[in-house]
C-alpha cells in the first residue's frame, strides 16, 4: 500500500471546506487502496483538528490591561473592559448588557447567544463557558499566546450567534485596542 500524503492533502486549496470532492475520494481510493467510504470517515475527523489541540489555561496572573471599549447594536451594548495578562494567555471577558422586558422567558430565548473570537493567525482563541443573569451576560476567552503588553492597534473580531433563532443571521463586529 502507497503512503497517504496527508501533508500534501492539508496544503491543498480546497476553497470552501476541508473535504476533498466525491470524485477526489474516488481517485484516492484508487491509487492508495483505500475505500471511498474510509477516507470520507476519515477525513471528517481529520475536520474536527481544533477539537484536538491542546487547551491552554492561564497561569501566573501578571497584570490586568485597560480596554474600556464598547459597541451598540439592537439595543445591547457589548463591552470589553480589561484584559487579564497571564504568562502564557490573555483572557478577554465581553459583556453583554441589555433592558431586561417583562417576558422574561423569551427574553432569556432573545438574548441567548453564542460567540467567537478572533484576532489574527498568530494567536488562538477560545470561548471558556458564560454566564450572566437578568439583563447581562459575560463571555470568557482565552487567547495564546498572550496579547503583547501594549496591544494598541489589534483587532478583536467577534462573531455573535443565536443557537435557538434560526431566523436571526449571525453578526460580526470588531473593537479595535487602543
Amino acid at each position: 500500500m502507497k503512503r497517504f500524503p496527508f501533508k500534501q492533502w492539508k496544503e491543498m486549496d480546497l476553497k470552501d471546506s476541508s473535504i476533498p470532492s466525491e470524485e477526489v475520494f474516488g481517485q484516492w481510493a484508487k491509487k492508495y487502496g483505500f475505500y471511498e467510504d474510509y477516507l470520507k470517515a476519515l477525513f471528517s475527523t481529520i475536520e474536527l483538528e481544533d477539537f484536538y489541540k491542546p487547551k491552554v489555561e492561564p497561569k501566573e496572573f501578571r497584570k490586568h490591561l485597560r480596554v474600556f471599549k464598547a459597541y451598540e447594536k439592537d439595543e445591547v451594548l457589548y463591552t470589553v473592559t480589561c484584559i487579564r495578562q497571564y504568562s502564557n494567555a490573555s483572557v478577554i471577558y465581553l459583556y453583554t448588557d441589555w433592558e431586561e422586558s417583562e417576558d422574561v422567558i423569551h427574553d432569556r430565548e432573545k438574548h441567548h447567544r453564542s460567540f467567537e473570537l478572533s484576532i489574527d493567525d498568530s494567536f488562538d482563541c477560545r470561548s471558556n463557558g458564560g454566564g450572566g443573569g437578568s439583563g447581562y451576560m459575560r463571555y470568557p476567552f482565552i487567547v495564546s499566546p498572550p496579547l503583547p503588553d501594549n496591544p494598541k492597534g489589534i483587532d478583536l473580531d467577534f462573531t455573535e450567534r443565536f443557537p435557538f433563532d434560526k431566523y436571526r443571521e449571525e453578526h460580526h463586529f470588531v473593537i479595535t485596542l487602543d
